[in-house]
């Protein structure tokens, strides 16, 4: 950087120097915050820290006697849906793989892509909260009037009765928001396929 003497002989930069540095600094800023968003969530599903649940590829081999409640929420934030679970709650065996079921429907008279976020409550459960199968961060495109039914396949990892912040904890509630999609990439119409599970008593 160019550094300038003024009148009175002492050093400094000069103005357009500053200006630089400044837009430099701000530009930098920027990319870090979009850079932010997908590191953000992968720490988040490595960590399950702010309640964000843990996605694996198959389902627990260790079940134990004890149980646990699950519940069930539904929002929407900009999209014209019906959007809520097919039950509002379940009991299961930590450890046991559960299919439930969340409905979406678009109630708008043009067709609509949405996407969703998870969390889960409280949020020290996050890292014990492992999904086989779900729907979330895929862009899902409905007709006017359609309605599609979209599964979640999950399990407790049973460590979570080791862990001292959730002693006494009895029931997890798994949050799921949809958000519009403003230009959804030209793919063809979502489908889920039902996975066989343990059935939800």
């Amino acid at each position: 950087m160019a550094e300038t003497i003024d009148r009175a002989g002492r050093r400094g930069w000069s103005n357009t120097t500053i200006a630089i540095a400044c837009v430099c600094f701000f530009a930098g800023m920027v990319g870090m915050a979009y850079a932010s968003v997908p590191l953000y969530r992968l720490f988040c599903q490595v960590t399950g820290y702010g309640g964000t649940t843990q996605r694996v590829e198959q389902a627990s081999d260790r079940v134990l006697d004890q149980t646990i409640n699950v519940r069930f929420d539904a929002n929407t934030n900009g999209i014209g849906w019906d959007f809520k679970p097919a039950q509002r709650q379940v009991t299961l065996k930590i450890g046991e793989t559960t299919q439930v079921s969340y409905e979406a429907r678009n109630i708008l008279s043009t067709a609509s892509t949405g996407t969703a976020t998870f969390n889960v409550t409280p949020q020290a459960a996050g890292a014990y909260f492992n999904k086989v199968e779900c729907f979330c961060f895929t862009e899902t495109t409905l007709q006017p009037d359609e309605t599609l039914d979209m599964p979640v396949v999950f399990f407790v990892d049973p460590d979570i009765v080791d862990a001292p912040e959730l002693k006494g904890v009895s029931t997890i509630t798994l949050s799921y928001t949809f958000f519009p999609v403003d230009d959804p990439e030209p793919v063809a119409q979502s489908s889920t396929t039902a996975v066989q599970t343990t059935t939800i008593r």
